[in-house]
């Protein structure tokens, strides 16, 4: 950003926010740039998820959705599994009650990013729900994404936008009550502690506890995030921040339901099924910390290096209820048990070293980017093993059965299952030309070095290898409103699962292609997106059967994926705020058969917000989802579980009693669908109908 803009942004800050310290027009002229870098900053971020590079949505070759933090507010999406459920063609796999994947266009989202810098890839599978609270926003980058990751598939990138300290104190507080005996506390309060605004910090508290409809569930969470940002000096800023979710699970499913019976129709239950045993429970842990320094080199260049740490913690004794025939639909009986418990600890450190600006090259100013990154991480996995002769390795009662029908196990002493080390080491890169006036093209690099080594139960295993992926983008403006993309990228992904030796797959690889065109309309106010996207993955980790032990094992399979988006989002007149997104695919293999059944070929979203003209105090919105009909051919007892489509509708109203005060009711699943959760491996039925007051005050 040039000087000339960081003091223009400075001034209209001060300006509007009202601050205690902020000062007239005149006195800021006077001032050094010493005093501004750090609150035009806070003002003006721009999110460089996609490239690297400081473009707009509208510009990005790319499909990108955000969550805004009103959003979740207001649909009261209080974790990330909720809040994504508001995003054009993200499937939310919930297919145990502490275990969740993301999926887009067919595929698994690996690939996490905070504040546009990319994170080690081992990630993919969220254990517990994680709270939302924190985060200003997320955006989610479909297709491949591996210049900026440096490792990628072709489903797309998760960006949370982390809170940050504001130019004016400010806070909110918020109390909210639900069904299934849901209460839940929200605190975010943020203040400048020098009088020019040089240094800043926020903190943000969320803690919450529920029961549920599933017999036995219970969950708890605790969440805590601060944040402290300041100018060193003329040039140069730094932001320190830290985050500790602390989450237990009662009464939690694994494995979820088995939902075939013995003469080869599917099991039906009521929502309430659970194959948990009372002593059964999973608490996680998940801490992180960071730590962003930016030196202004020149007017137009900016060095940028960051720091990352995450680390994730858990305890468990879960239950398996599993049958190689089925359930017999007379007596319930055929499920037998297996305990387990897999205390794990995985821990990652990032460093990034990041150079942007913008360049004059032929008379025109074009942007560049370049970055080196190191992430490093271990995982490690416990096992409590317990005696074969014990009454919960034995057939159990018939389903559904109580949560006292076993006793919990004796356990014997935890000792190592699995260890991996693995570092990636990379070098990326990426220039956007301003060709014409209307010509814009993207190009860039991704060189990375992967390394992983360790043993699973007592194979070991060493893998080293390296990989160059090119990107490249081109945007056109056709006229005034409409642009026309093209976007190109390698797909290069280390995976993390085991085939059934024990051994770790082989990285996939392939190509994603996307074009398109967006629009924007009613003076910029909405944005339209069609994008036609088409993905050629090679050994991709395909789920193939169980252990003996519980452990899954899986198979490299290619798979081609080809689909259309179309998503609008923006605003419709002064108070109506719309999303709506419809995603159509194809899954197939190298043999051109369908694969992956179990994931809907065809989803449709809505988000529909508006305040009362008359009255713009009252707002009140709906938000929608429908998928098409899935299958999937349970690999034990032969049987297909089908799930038919469905559509699940969510409301809310919203009373802004004061300009402090407000109050807000959810309703969530209205019409009172009946459904499972995934077929993904295995899954259980979602919530009934449910109900969320709260209340809120800003100060």
């Amino acid at each position: 950003m040039r000087i000339g803009v960081r003091r223009a942004v400075a001034l209209a800050v001060a300006t509007a926010s009202g601050a205690s310290y902020a000062q007239s027009p005149t006195d800021l002229a006077g001032q050094t740039l010493e005093t501004l870098v750090i609150t035009a900053k806070r003002a003006d971020r721009v999110s460089k998820g996609a490239t690297g590079l400081d473009m707009d949505i509208a510009e990005t070759p790319q499909s990108i959705s955000v969550v805004s933090a009103e959003q979740m507010n207001d649909f009261g999406a209080d974790d990330i599994n909720e809040a994504l459920r508001l995003v054009t063609g993200i499937n939310v796999e919930e297919w145990e009650t502490n275990r969740t994947n993301y999926m887009a266009r067919g595929f698994e989202i690996k690939n996490t990013q905070v504040d546009g810098v990319g994170l080690p890839n081992d990630w993919g599978i969220v254990h517990g729900a994680m709270d939302s609270f924190g985060y200003e926003k997320i955006e989610v980058i479909r297709g491949a994404n591996g210049l900026l990751t440096g490792v990628g598939n072709s489903s797309g990138t998760i960006n949370y936008v982390r809170k940050r300290p504001t130019n004016s104190a400010q806070g909110s507080i918020g109390l909210s009550a639900g069904s299934f005996e849901q209460r839940r506390v929200e605190a975010d309060y943020s203040t400048p502690f020098t009088a020019d605004g040089k240094w800043a910090g926020r903190l943000v508290v969320a803690s919450e506890d529920q029961d549920s409809y599933v017999r036995g569930l219970s969950n708890d969470r605790t969440f805590v995030y601060g944040v402290v940002d300041g100018q060193l000096g003329e040039r140069s800023t730094l932001t320190l921040g830290a985050s500790y979710q602390d989450a237990n699970t009662d009464g939690n499913m694994w494995g979820a339901l088995v939902l075939a019976y013995t003469d080869g129709t599917q099991a039906e239950f009521g929502r309430s099924a659970s194959t948990a045993l009372d002593w059964t429970f999973w608490d996680t842990e998940n801490t992180t910390a960071f730590a962003e320094y930016t030196f202004a080199l020149a007017d137009a260049w900016d060095l940028k290096l960051t720091y990352n740490y995450r680390k994730y913690q858990d305890d468990s004794k879960l239950f398996f209820a599993f049958t190689n025939e089925g359930i017999d639909r007379e007596t319930g009986l055929g499920l037998w048990g297996f305990p387990g418990s897999w205390p794990t600890e995985d821990e990652a450190h990032m460093f990034e070293l990041s150079l942007s600006g913008r360049f004059e090259l032929f008379g025109r100013e074009h942007e560049a980017m370049l970055g080196l990154n190191h992430s490093s991480s271990e995982h490690l996995q416990l096992f409590r093993p317990v005696d074969v002769n014990d009454p919960a390795w034995g057939e159990l009662p018939p389903f559904p059965y109580p949560g006292d029908a076993f006793a919990e196990p004796v356990w014997g002493a935890a000792q190592v299952d699995s260890r991996t080390e693995q570092t990636l080491k990379r070098a990326f890169g990426a220039t956007r030309f301003n060709v014409t006036d209307k010509l814009r093209a993207i190009v860039g690099f991704n060189y990375s070095e992967y390394q992983r080594d360790g043993h699973q139960s007592l194979v070991l295993f060493d893998q080293r290898e390296s990989e160059l992926s090119p990107y490249a983008g081109l945007t056109y403006q056709l006229l005034g409103n409409l642009m026309v993309y093209g976007s190109y990228s390698d797909i290069y992904q280390p995976q993390d699962q085991y085939d059934i030796n024990d051994r770790y797959l082989v990285a996939s690889k392939g190509l994603n292609y996307e074009v398109g065109l967006k629009a924007e309309w009613l003076d910029e106010r909405l944005l339209t997106t069609l994008a036609l996207f088409e993905a050629e993955q090679e050994d991709l980790a395909t789920f193939a059967g169980q252990h003996p032990d519980g452990q899954y094992y899986y198979e490299g399979v290619d798979v081609n994926s080809r689909g259309i988006e179309l998503e609008v989002v923006g605003r419709i007149g002064e108070h109506v705020n719309l999303v709506l997104g419809y995603t159509t695919l194809q899954l197939e293999d190298e043999q051109d058969q369908d694969v992956y059944e179990w994931v809907p070929r065809r989803t449709a979203n809505i988000a529909l917000s508006a305040r009362l003209p008359s009255f713009t105090a009252l707002s009140f919105g709906v938000n929608g989802r429908w998928q098409s009909d899935i299958s999937k051919l349970d690999e034990y007892t032969n049987v297909v579980i089908r799930q038919d489509s469905y559509t699940t509708l969510n409301a809310f109203a919203r009373w802004d009693v004061t300009q402090n005060l407000h109050v807000r009711a959810n309703v969530r699943n209205i019409t009172d669908e009946k459904y499972i959760t995934s077929l993904y491996q295995v899954g259980y039925y979602a919530a009934p109908r449910n109900y969320e007051f709260g209340v809120g005050y800003k100060f």
